[in-house]
């Protein structure tokens, strides 16, 4: 998808325009129920007896309510995402920036273009940008860009899977680079150098749960990429229009929260990362099994025989709060609206199911048409794949 000039949030987060407070949305007027008590008790009184066209009553009122749903406002909805992503943060520091040691090479899914003399000519860059206080508040970042051009170029940002690095990324680093993209990689919160053994991560997630300290589920992350959409528009040598984003699985995650909630990411591609998180649609079991000993630790907590609906929605409401509810897919997806916006599954996904992203689609294609804008959003589901990147969503997401 190609890259364009659009709308951007703002050098810093703090330019969001405030508006009118409320508890994630839930309690907006634009959300409440619909009808009001008061006349759901009249017309079940005047109806009761006719059977047919109380069932009628009852489908106006279900599409009404529906309809409602739609009204989220989007600059709302990055206010709130912007306050729950603070409430368990320090105080915030300078956005500080110095050098790190060079990159390993990694395993290449792509190919470059074949350049001579490319070695010599690529230009990497291994810095730490200070994001907040604390040893997590120092993110990792590798730059690949080529040597030569004067111009401002486009970015984009990739962003890894779970229990992966930056470093696992760098050959497609190196072939969008190789294009004239300036390519960026960050260690994700408790992943690569930010991680101290092979339990980091689960380890922060049952903190978390246990202690309501971080977030270090999707969360966290979304914080550095704000931090992040802060240095590269600073950048001399990066159009700060022109800046994309993606990733796989976790960092398709990452991806699709970190553009719902800043506008400067202008191009977004999730990679098998979007789907409903909303318990009521059943199809939580497999994303649960991905992080299992997260789940079986609240289970224990909550005094229960086997991992049900209720422990999940405890521990989706404590480690990333909003997730199941009012920052869940079919909000955060249409947020995105009406920058280009490619979301790219498998068909036979367990974790992140092909049925769970009815509704986000659905209203991601009502936003994208009141945007004027419906060619710039599409789902491709590959038939037949499971939770994989495949060289065919490599190449559909260019």
């Amino acid at each position: 998808m190609a890259l364009f000039p659009t709308s951007r949030l703002g050098t810093h987060i703090s330019h969001v325009q405030i508006p009118k407070p409320h508890s994630c949305g839930l309690n907006s007027p634009s959300l409440r129920a619909y009808p009001p008590k008061q006349q759901q008790k009249k017309t079940a009184y005047k109806y009761q007896t006719q059977a047919q066209v109380v069932r009628k009553a009852r489908s106006e009122v279900k599409m009404e309510k529906e309809e409602a749903d739609l009204a989220v406002d989007a600059e709302k909805l990055r206010f709130e995402f912007l306050q729950v992503l603070r409430g368990r943060r320090t105080a915030e520091v300078p956005l500080n920036r110095f050098h790190r040691q060079h990159s390993v090479r990694q395993w290449s899914p792509v190919r470059k273009l074949e350049i001579e003399n490319f070695k010599s000519l690529l230009k990497e860059e291994n810095l730490y940008l200070t994001t907040e206080a604390g040893e997590q508040g120092r993110l990792p970042v590798l730059i690949l860009s080529m040597k030569g051009s004067e111009e401002r170029r486009p970015a984009i940002v990739f962003l890894h899977s779970t229990h992966k690095n930056k470093e696992w990324l760098r050959p497609l680093l190196e072939s969008y680079a190789s294009r004239g993209y300036v390519a960026i990689a960050i260690d994700s919160r408790y992943h690569g150098e930010r991680a101290s053994n092979l339990t980091t991560y689960r380890d922060a997630l049952v903190s978390s749960w246990k202690n309501s300290d971080t977030m270090p589920f999707i969360f966290d992350t979304v914080w550095d990429l704000i931090k992040l959409a802060d240095y590269l528009t600073q950048r001399e040598d990066i159009d700060p229009t022109r800046i994309g984003i993606t990733g796989e699985s976790l960092g398709g995650m990452h991806a699709w929260f970190g553009a719902a909630v800043d506008t400067r990411y202008s191009v977004v591609v999730p990679i098998i990362g979007v789907f409903c998180w909303a318990i009521d649609h059943d199809k939580w079991q497999g994303r649960v099994d991905s992080i299992k000993p997260l789940f079986e630790g609240a289970r224990k907590d909550l005094g229960k025989s086997a991992i049900d609906k209720e422990v999940v929605e405890k521990v989706w409401n404590r480690i990333a709060p909003g997730l199941a509810s009012c920052f869940d897919s079919p909000y955060t997806v249409p947020a995105i609206a009406p920058r280009p916006l490619l979301i790219v599954t498998g068909a036979e996904d367990p974790r992140c199911p092909l049925a769970g992203l009815e509704v986000p689609k659905s209203r991601a294609i009502k936003a994208y048409g009141e945007a004027h804008s419906l060619d710039k959003f599409k789902l491709v589901a590959e038939p037949g794949v499971g939770h994989r990147m495949t060289s065919f969503m490599v190449k559909a997401s260019k």
